[in-house]
């Protein structure tokens, strides 16, 4: 990848780059997008993150989250060079119902969404791959494993989420940049492949 994270030359982009790729980081509340992008991006990552308070608490399940006292309320922005010509542009989407309204704004341009899943809450991405299959972006699972989730094997997974056979299944810890650029990875692989299949 480029520079290193928060190091003074990562802040500018390197004048040879003539490839930007956008991508969506999204999924539902809290399963660790923010984390995600602050692991991979090589800039300070931008967040619009507020604490949490007692108003949300009625639209806001809380239910199976530790420790959750922000919550992601526009967007969050990363950056990630991954060679001397391509640059991946990372949008985090807020994971609450009472925020879709963003989301038509944020797929404009995207090339494909990296969708994190709690292996432990699983009902709550139907909604999510519902969306981003309405806009019609490819996408890659990428399963978020907290410290103490069940392993899930990937035919369970394909068969819970009602996943097409093609669709991209990895395993990621969002704040072990290793894994989590492995899931980059594969969404890119992925996106070229598709893109090589439309070409011929």
């Amino acid at each position: 990848m480029g520079s290193t994270p928060g190091s003074a030359d990562a802040v500018y982009l390197d004048g040879g780059v003539k490839t930007a790729a956008k991508i969506l980081v999204v999924g539902h509340f809290a399963v660790g997008k923010t984390t995600f992008i602050g692991t991979m991006s090589e800039i300070p990552p931008l967040r619009t993150e507020e604490r949490m308070t007692q108003a949300g608490a009625q639209v806001d399940d809380l239910m199976g989250v530790r420790g959750k006292t922000t919550t992601t309320v526009a967007m969050d922005f990363g950056r990630i060079t991954l060679s001397e010509k391509l640059v991946l542009y990372l949008f985090g989407t807020p994971g609450q119902e009472r925020f879709v309204q963003v989301w038509e704004d944020m797929t404009k341009g995207a090339l494909g969404a990296l969708i994190l899943v709690d292996p432990e809450r699983l009902k709550e991405s139907f909604a999510v791959i519902d969306l981003v299959e309405q806009y019609g972006l490819p996408y890659a699972i990428s399963v978020n494993h907290f410290d103490d989730t069940a392993i899930r094997s990937d035919d369970e997974l394909r068969e819970a989420l009602d996943l097409l056979p093609e669709t991209p299944i990895v395993t990621c810890d969002a704040r072990d940049q290793k894994s989590s650029a492995d899931a980059l990875i594969a969404l890119v692989r992925y996106l070229q492949t598709r893109t090589a299949r439309s070409m011929t």
